[in-house]
């Protein structure tokens, strides 16, 4: 009998048709490209054969059975998009079904929010008078905004091409130290003002220097409220070594994959790890979500605090469109919890 053709996505959220065969040559060829790369395990075949069915299946939406649901959390949730930011988190409370939500500024740089911290400890209070969910603040470290031209220290990006490496290095470590004083200006702030948390989102997007930061932070934020909530989340699956000497209690931070990441968010005091596996546009969504499970399988075999896989535009085996399919978004959020086993999406 002829093998039928399948709906499924591209990496760009494009309808494409491929037949179920194809779709698992390209899970097996998932799974076998992120083994190779980060030194892991391939998918089992039993694994293998589960997100076959998931990604074959011929539903427009696909979903967990009743009982195996997971805790979702939102980054961004406050953003004025429905009236404004205490709009917003009411609707992802009541008619999304979020199980948390996350107030923001626009501008979701640290740096920023502590310019305007007085006006966001107001929006945080008055959203903590309406909402029943735990509500965290959320921002990134963005440690690029502290080179010139938006910030104080010489920009390494500039220096490196330049073969001026010890300078850049330098700048990396300035920087370092003025992210970190006002993260943790940031979480006294919002902790004073009734947040449930912080989120440290995207960690690790400038390299090494700045998943240094957030780790920093992370502890000197768990030890002034130890109460609190810590997400952090990561940007990408390999931490890019901008510095390529930096460590953290003795584990070099440049080259870190999803399990020793977490490993080092938890000994700083986090309470939720985000792993984030960026998406390849040009290849299929079987694909990109086997490469995906590959790479943070490990991490939450190993994990000591809760894991919540991130699964947005472009990460996590989603698509990277503004407003990615619910066919597709589906798929990856079951597959995650099926397959992985997560604690959190």
């Amino acid at each position: 009998m002829m093998d039928e053709a399948v709906f499924t996505r591209s990496g760009d959220g494009s309808r494409i048709e491929l037949t179920r065969d194809q779709i698992r040559g390209e899970i097996e060829d998932g799974t076998r490209t992120a083994a190779a790369r980060a030194k892991v395990p391939v998918l089992s075949t039993d694994e293998l054969d589960h997100l076959l069915d998931i990604c074959t299946s011929r539903g427009r939406f696909t979903g967990v059975e009743i009982g195996d649901e997971v805790v979702l959390t939102y980054d961004g949730t406050g953003g004025q998009l429905i009236g404004s930011r205490l709009d917003d988190l009411r609707t992802f409370e009541q008619y999304i079904g979020a199980d948390s939500v996350e107030l923001y500024h626009m501008d979701y740089s640290f740096k920023a929010v502590r310019t305007v911290l007085p006006s966001e400890q107001q929006g945080l209070r008055n959203a903590q008078c309406l909402l029943t969910v735990p509500l965290q603040y959320g921002a990134m470290p963005d440690l690029g905004r502290y080179s010139r031209p938006d910030g104080p220290v010489a920009n390494w990006s500039e220096l490196l091409p330049q073969g001026q490496i010890e300078a850049a290095r330098e700048s990396q470590a300035q920087a370092v130290e003025l992210a970190v004083r006002d993260m943790v200006a940031v979480a006294d702030g919002v902790w004073e003002a009734g947040a449930d948390g912080i989120d440290l989102d995207t960690a690790g997007a400038a390299g090494d220097a700045d998943f240094l930061a957030a780790l920093r932070a992370v502890r000197e934020i768990r030890e002034r409220h130890p109460d609190m909530g810590i997400e952090l989340g990561m940007a990408n699956e390999f931490v890019l070594g901008m510095h390529g000497e930096l460590e953290w209690g003795g584990v070099r931070l440049a080259g870190l994959w999803p399990r020793e990441q977490m490993k080092l968010a938890a000994q700083a005091g986090a309470t939720i790890f985000g792993p984030a596996v960026n998406v390849n546009t040009s290849r299929s969504l079987p694909w990109n979500l086997a490469r995906a499970l590959t790479l943070v399988k490990p991490c939450v075999e190993a994990a000591t605090i809760p894991v919540h896989m991130n699964v947005g535009m472009g990460v996590g085996g989603v698509p990277m469109a503004v407003r990615p399919p619910a066919d597709a978004v589906s798929r990856v959020a079951r597959a995650c919890v099926e397959v992985l086993r997560i604690d959190g999406l």
